[in-house]
């Protein structure tokens, strides 16, 4: 066995310094490159089970429309505050849920605004009203999105706001629409017991 000189012993704290530095570098190198490689290699949009409810938040569900899948990037489940963003083909259907404290007309109001105050957007013709099967009252309505076109709905339920957006092109919107108007039927709000 040899001996340590005093050089050796002096040298250690140094090549400590640079295996240390050289294992921190590896580890950035596999954040900086591997997680996004392995984020591009999931897949974004999951299959959601057919006729079975999906819970947004805070007790508000909704049946996705037939043939929809989950689009992972713009869901965000929570317990007070939530999205959930399904996709028919090339339409987006979100539903966004928060808490809110206002009437219906003043969310009618805050989604409206909200729309119109993106670059290019406009609220198209009137309001209407609207129902769910389990008997939450809301606004719905239209409007274009450039090369896009879409549909709100709004509603309000014990202190919540639920808003319901769907966008896409004519062709593809219209072929959608009866299956999302059908989903956005099976809204539902249920206190969490």
């Amino acid at each position: 066995m040899g001996r340590v000189t005093r050089r050796q012993l002096t040298d250690l704290p140094g090549t400590l310094s640079l295996l240390i530095a050289l294992v921190l570098a590896s580890i950035l190198a596999v954040l900086a490159f591997g997680l996004p490689a392995l984020d591009r290699a999931v897949p974004a949009e999951r299959p959601v089970a057919a006729g079975e409810p999906y819970r947004v938040a805070a007790g508000v569900t909704i049946v996705p429309p037939d043939g929809a899948s989950l689009d992972a990037t713009g869901t965000r489940p929570g317990a007070e505050r939530g999205t959930a963003l399904f996709r028919l083909g090339r339409v987006q259907y979100a539903i966004g849920v928060e808490p809110f404290k206002g009437d219906l007309t003043a969310a009618a109001v805050r989604l409206r605004q909200r729309i119109t105050g993106t670059s290019g957007n406009q609220v198209t013709g009137t309001h209407l009203t609207v129902s769910t099967a389990g008997g939450l009252a809301g606004v719905e309505g239209g409007y274009t999105a450039g090369d896009r076109d879409g549909r709100y709905a709004v509603f309000v339920a014990d202190g919540l706001i639920i808003e319901v957006m769907v966008s896409g092109d004519d062709a593809d919107l219209e072929r959608a629409l009866p299956r999302i108007d059908a989903s956005t039927r099976t809204l539902r709000y249920e206190t969490e017991k």
